[in-house]
């Protein structure tokens, strides 16, 4: 599958925004202390992609009914769905020059991963967390995600690179009391 940008501004894919803050003090000292253990931006790439699919639990997966959707939130709070850890690790990225865009699937709802520029070529990674049947790693060399879609079911992945989180699930996210609320609100489509 050919991924396509949707600005060809590649500075876009380093923005700050609403959520994905990586100029938040909770963002900067947390890509800080990642870039402590690092020798060079693969192995931080590689560092900060742990960090959030391992110590920020899927919200689902531990029962935890708070919504989060700024990456700061997620990093404070420790819990997010794979949106909002997808900010999360967007920001940490960003926070150290790592152009990274985001990028969705589509299931029964639509599903949240980043893609991260290396080389010259873009590389998706599933920071939604591991658990039985879920085994999604970090790779450069072919993709390591969570889930494959299966065309027969009418799954998809959507070949387009977003800047900035797609307005459907940033609306539905910043509009949820609670995760009970947002799963029967999530966008089934892009």
């Amino acid at each position: 599958m050919e991924l396509i940008q949707n600005t060809p501004d590649l500075s876009a894919y380093l923005a700050a925004d609403e959520a994905i803050d990586h100029d938040h003090p909770v963002v900067r000292e947390t890509a800080a202390r990642i870039a402590r253990e690092a020798e060079d931006s693969y192995a931080y790439a590689r560092l900060a992609f742990a960090f959030v699919r391992d110590a920020i639990p899927h919200s689902q997966d531990s029962g935890d009914l708070r919504v989060t959707w700024r990456a700061s939130d997620v990093l404070e709070q420790g819990t997010g769905i794979c949106y909002a850890k997808a900010h999360a690790l967007a920001a940490l990225l960003r926070a150290e020059d790592i152009p990274t865009a985001l990028c969705y699937q589509k299931f029964d709802v639509v599903h949240g991963l980043v893609a991260v520029r290396f080389n010259g070529a873009w590389h998706r990674q599933d920071p939604r967390g591991n658990k039985p049947g879920v085994d999604a790693q970090f790779s450069l060399d072919g993709e390591r995600l969570a889930f494959t879609p299966d065309p027969e079911s009418n799954e998809m992945d959507y070949p387009v690179l977003y800047a900035e989180p797609h307005p459907a699930v940033l609306s539905v996210l910043k509009a949820a009391p609670d995760r009970p609320y947002l799963w029967k609100t999530l966008p089934t489509a892009l």
